[in-house]
């Protein structure tokens, strides 16, 4: 049974969350503030955090980033702030989905489900796959989940890992927003770019050696994406 860490302050939603999850077959650990969230969450093992941004003593970007110094556990935000800004700055620093309130309980189910799949399907294809895939001093071992740059190990998140490996897996291949939205999050593209632009600049950040004149993911202008020749 997959055991979700929700952090809400609204004892209303959390109540409807987590009976709603409970009969989904989900085990729930309640959290209504930011310490309480991080005593939790480092005293057990979720397969995924269910995060509200605006909770008292320790606000939801702190103990993202808390978690995120850590942990690549997928995080899914659930908060009213809505605008792009908002969306933006939570996805860039480290969250894996975002959702605005009001929702629909289906929906975030559905998000649950589609963030644990991925995550559950990674260590499967690891243990089965075992191989190495690589361009230049990059190097992804799909049998640890982990990628290295000279040697040295780069954390990346579960969504960051997985455009990585679409990229890896066909280098000549130059795909579209659309198409590592739907391939990465397994979800219909409704034509937000954020959610793909910030995990790009994400990983550039990490495995570039100059984010602004990137090497290995390439803006193909107008189209998209695609694997760089490295020099």
């Amino acid at each position: 049974m997959s055991k979700i860490l929700l952090v809400e302050d609204d004892m209303e939603i959390s109540t409807m969350l987590k009976n709603f999850l409970t009969t989904e077959k989900f085990e729930v650990i309640t959290a209504y503030d930011g310490k309480s969230a991080l005593d939790r969450f480092f005293s057990d093992s979720f397969s995924l955090v269910l995060l509200d941004l605006m909770i008292p003593q320790i606000s939801g970007m702190e103990v993202m980033e808390k978690i995120r110094e850590n942990s690549t556990v997928p995080i899914i935000i659930i908060s009213a702030k809505d605008t792009d800004s908002d969306k933006t700055l939570g996805l860039g620093l480290g969250a894996d989905d975002y959702i605005t309130k009001p929702f629909s309980v289906t929906e975030v189910l559905a998000r649950i489900k589609a963030n644990i799949r991925r995550t559950t399907q990674y260590a499967a294809s690891a243990t089965e796959q075992q191989p190495i895939l690589q361009t230049g001093n990059l190097v992804m071992h799909l049998n640890e989940y982990s990628v290295t740059k000279n040697g040295c190990k780069i954390e990346l998140t579960s969504k960051e890992f997985e455009i990585l490996k679409l990229l890896l897996q066909n280098p000549k291949k130059v795909y579209t927003k659309e198409q590592i939205y739907s391939l990465v999050w397994n979800d219909t593209y409704y034509g937000d770019e954020n959610a793909v632009n910030v995990h790009i600049s994400r990983l550039r950040n990490k495995i570039e050696d100059n984010p602004r004149e990137p090497q290995y993911v390439i803006t193909v202008w107008g189209i998209g994406y695609k694997l760089g020749g490295v020099k």
